[in-house]
């Protein structure tokens, strides 16, 4: 697979969430330059535009453990289809949301490509949250909190099964990094799951270089292809305020490139998708402005 050719994927989706604006995150993106940056280190980039969803206005609620379930799952399946297109074409996805239930498509498409070219996925979660409930766990019935449980094979079963096959990645091969809100039921997920978890206090001890570090060579070891699910709410909200769920504590602007600029260096991310910018929360368009900056860092760009 190629880095040298990245295709943009749009996926303007707040179905997933409790708070409107958050489809306005692939186009704030887009103003803060994102292609440019990309184009600027070397790159040749395809933006394929926004995958279509229906505003909420117009859909139907439906159960209210799986807030706009049918909608989620019929533009996931677009969206999983774009990705596996992009992969086999031999391209970098790099998927732009939209809330975090956009990881429902984009790790299922990856995860097709992997079984037909007979690959084993690892997947690393960037989140102050762990979105790991169920529509059992759920205290909101919002979709964006259940994707990475629905991709490691807990859920609902139109969640679980979604795109044909199960799981789409193993527990073992997914790590969270800077999880620091976590609902009471889902934390029996996370412990029945067992994945990698690293939270604030972790990183707090042992230093994001070290984190990061440790996780990258546990799965150059384990791992055919890294995706890297990058929730702009897993910084800080006094450096990343324009998020849907802020949370107190997350990672500062230094950790957060840090993180980026350490993955660049083992060359190893195979597909990157940024979640969570929400333009209405954000001041000039400042958390999007540093989610293309940490894009950038992603791909290569240093200080020197």
């Amino acid at each position: 697979m190629s880095r040298e050719n990245i295709s943009i994927i749009g996926f303007p989706m707040d179905l997933g969430s409790g708070r409107r604006g958050v489809d306005m995150g692939p186009s704030a993106l887009r103003i803060a330059n994102l292609e440019r940056r990309l184009r600027n280190l070397g790159y040749n980039v395809e933006d394929l535009g926004d995958i279509k969803i229906k505003i909420m206005e117009k859909q139907k609620v439906g159960d209210p453990k799986l807030r706009y379930l049918n909608e989620v799952l019929k533009t996931s399946l677009v969206l999983a289809k774009t990705v596996e297109k992009v992969l086999d074409k031999g391209n970098f996805p790099l998927c732009i949301g939209g809330d975090h239930s956009m990881a429902i498509g984009t790790i299922a498409g990856i995860a097709a490509h992997c079984r037909k070219y007979k690959k084993s996925l690892g997947v690393i979660w960037i989140d102050a949250h762990a979105d790991m409930n169920t529509h059992e766990t759920t205290p909101s019935g919002n979709i964006h909190g259940m994707p990475l449980a629905a991709s490691m094979g807990l859920g609902h079963p139109s969640l679980v099964n979604f795109y044909g096959f199960k799981p789409k990645v193993k527990p073992e091969h997914c790590a969270l990094i800077g999880i620091r809100s976590v609902d009471k039921e889902e934390r029996k997920n996370i412990r029945k799951l067992n994945p990698t978890v690293f939270t604030m206090s972790d990183i707090d001890k042992l230093g994001i270089h070290r984190v990061i570090s440790r996780v990258l060579k546990q799965f150059r070891q384990q791992v055919d292809h890294i995706h890297i699910s990058f929730d702009v709410d897993s910084v800080d909200p006094s450096v990343a305020p324009g998020v849907g769920t802020p949370v107190k504590g997350g990672l500062s602007y230094r950790e957060s490139h840090l993180l980026m600029e350490t993955i660049a260096e083992c060359g190893c991310m195979s597909s990157l998708e940024i979640a969570e910018v929400n333009p209405i929360l954000d001041t000039h368009n400042t958390s999007a402005i540093f989610a293309s900056e940490l894009v950038a860092s992603s791909m290569g760009q240093r200080i020197l």
